[in-house]
C-alpha cells in the first residue's frame, strides 16, 4: 500500500503540471516522511553523487552546440543542400525533410531541438509546395526522433551513465537503427506522396547542387569530427562535446559570420536552462531511487515480468508496450532516468545485451514522444508550425507504422544494433 501510495502521489503531481524533477523529489520526501525521517539526510547525498559523473559533462556542451548551430544559419544551409539531393524524388520536400533531419541529427543530439530548429523551416517549405498540414506536421515530428537516436544523442549519453556502459558503444548502437528509421520514413513518404499526387521539385543543375554542398560542407563535418575523434581514441565523448562547441563557434564567427557575442550569450543562457532541467532530473532520480532500492521495486517488477515470460523476444515486446504507454504521458528524458535502473536487471537476467537494450529503450521512448495524447514532439511541432493538435494526431499515425516496424526488427534481430559495436571493439 505504501508503494502504491507513493506512485499514485507522483503521478498526480505529474498531471498537475509540476516539473518532473520536483515531482521525484517530493515523492521521495513523502516516502521518508512516512518511514524513517533520519534516512533523508543519508539519501540526500545522492542528489550530488548522482550528477558527479564526468560523462555527464558532455550534455551541456552538446546542447550548446545545437543552439549555436541554429543561431549560425546552419539549418538553412543543410536544408538547401538536402533539397539539391532529393527534392526531385517523388515525395519531393518530404524527402528533403527526412534528409535534413538526418544531417542535423549528427549535430544537435536532441529530438526537440530538431523539431524546434528545423521544424518551422520544413513546414513552411512543404506548405509552399502544396502539401497538407497533417502530412507536414506528422512527418516533421517523426523525423525529429532521429536526433534522439543517431549520435551524438543526449539520450545515449544519459543511458550510458545510468547503465554504466560505454558512451562510444551506445553511439554506434544507435547509428544503424537511426538509418533504418530514415529509410522506412522515405518509403512511407514516397507512398503517401504518390497517393496524394504531391508536387515534385525540379532537379537542380550541377552548379547549384555544388554551391549548396559547399555552403553546407563545413557544417556537415561536425558529426565526422565527433565520431572520428571518439573512435580514433583522439578524445573521449565528453571531450568531443567540448570540441563540437568550439567548432560551432568557429563556424559561426569565422566561416558563416552570422554569430554575434549577443547571440552566443543568449545561446549560453538557453543551454544553461536546458541543462538545469536535465541535471535536476538526474539528481532527483538518485534520491527517488533510494525509495525504489529500499522497497525492492526493481526486483518486484522483474519478478512480475519474468513470471509472465522468460523468453527475451516476448519480454522485449512487453517492455515495449509498457514504455510506449508510459511515453504517451511522461516526458522521454524523465522516463529514461526512471526506467533504466528498474528494467536493466530484468533484461540482463535473460541475457539481453545492455548496449542493445539501450538502443531498444531509447527507440521506444522516441515512439512515445510521437504518440497521442501527450507526445512532446507533437506539441513542439504544433507550436512552431501553427498546426492544430487534432491535425497533428491524424498526421503522425501513418509515420508511426514504419518506425514500429523498425522497432520490431530490432526485437527479432538485435544484431542490427550491435554488430557494428562488435566490429569496433575487436
Amino acid at each position: 500500500m505504501e508503494i502504491a501510495f507513493i506512485f499514485i502521489a507522483w503521478i498526480v503531481l505529474l498531471f498537475l503540471g509540476i516539473p518532473v524533477g520536483f515531482t521525484l523529489l517530493i515523492a521521495g520526501l513523502l516516502y521518508f516522511i512516512m518511514g524513517d525521517w533520519n534516512l533523508i539526510f543519508a539519501s540526500g547525498e545522492q542528489l550530488i553523487s548522482g550528477i558527479d559523473n564526468f560523462t555527464l559533462l558532455a550534455i551541456p556542451f552538446f546542447i550548446l552546440t545545437g543552439t549555436l548551430m541554429n543561431a549560425s544559419g546552419i539549418t538553412d544551409r543543410i536544408f538547401n543542400f538536402a533539397m539539391s539531393l532529393v527534392g526531385h524524388v517523388p515525395g519531393g520536400v518530404g524527402h528533403v525533410n527526412i534528409t535534413a533531419s538526418l544531417m542535423f541529427s549528427g549535430m544537435s543530439g536532441s529530438s526537440l531541438a530538431d523539431a524546434g530548429g528545423l521544424g518551422q523551416l520544413e513546414i513552411r517549405t512543404m506548405r509552399k509546395a502544396g502539401y497538407h498540414d497533417d502530412f507536414n506536421g506528422g512527418l516533421t515530428a517523426a523525423t525529429s526522433i532521429l536526433s534522439g537516436i543517431i549520435p551524438p544523442s543526449l539520450n545515449m549519453i544519459i543511458y550510458a551513465a545510468l547503465a554504466n556502459v560505454s558512451v562510444a558503444s551506445m553511439f554506434i548502437a544507435g547509428a544503424v537503427p537511426g538509418i533504418l528509421i530514415a529509410l522506412a520514413l522515405f518509403a512511407m513518404t514516397f507512398i503517401l506522396a504518390k497517393t496524394r499526387n504531391y508536387q515534385v521539385l525540379e532537379r537542380p543543375n550541377l552548379k547549384t547542387a555544388g554551391q549548396n554542398f559547399l555552403k553546407a560542407f563545413w557544417a556537415l563535418l561536425t558529426p565526422v569530427i565527433i565520431i572520428a575523434g571518439i573512435f580514433s581514441g583522439f578524445f573521449t565523448p565528453t571531450e568531443a562535446a567540448v570540441v563540437s562547441t568550439v567548432y560551432a563557434l568557429f563556424l559561426g564567427f569565422f566561416v558563416y559570420r552570422e554569430l554575434t557575442f549577443k547571440k552566443v550569450y543568449n545561446n549560453i543562457i538557453e543551454s544553461f536552462k536546458l541543462t538545469g532541467v536535465v541535471v535536476l532530473m538526474l539528481a532527483a532520480i538518485e534520491f527517488f531511487g533510494q525509495f525504489i532500492a529500499r522497497e525492492q521495486v526493481a526486483i518486484k517488477i522483474a519478478d512480475a515480468f519474468l513470471g509472465i515470460t522468460e523468453n527475451p523476444v516476448f519480454l522485449l515486446m512487453l517492455m515495449s508496450l509498457l514504455l510506449i504507454l508510459l511515453g504517451t504521458f511522461i516526458e522521454a528524458l524523465a522516463l529514461l532516468v526512471l526506467v533504466v535502473p528498474v528494467l536493466i536487471p530484468v533484461a540482463t537476467s535473460v541475457g539481453i545485451d545492455p548496449v542493445f537494450f539501450g538502443a531498444f529503450v531509447i527507440l521506444n521512448l522516441m515512439i512515445g514522444i510521437l504518440t497521442p495524447p501527450m507526445g512532446m514532439a507533437l506539441f513542439v511541432v504544433s507550436r512552431v508550425g501553427n498546426i492544430p493538435m487534432s491535425t497533428m494526431y491524424k498526421g503522425v499515425l501513418p509515420f508511426l507504422i514504419p518506425i514500429v516496424v523498425v522497432m520490431l526488427l530490432l526485437i527479432f534481430f538485435p544484431e542490427l544494433s550491435t554488430f557494428l559495436v562488435d566490429v569496433f571493439n575487436e
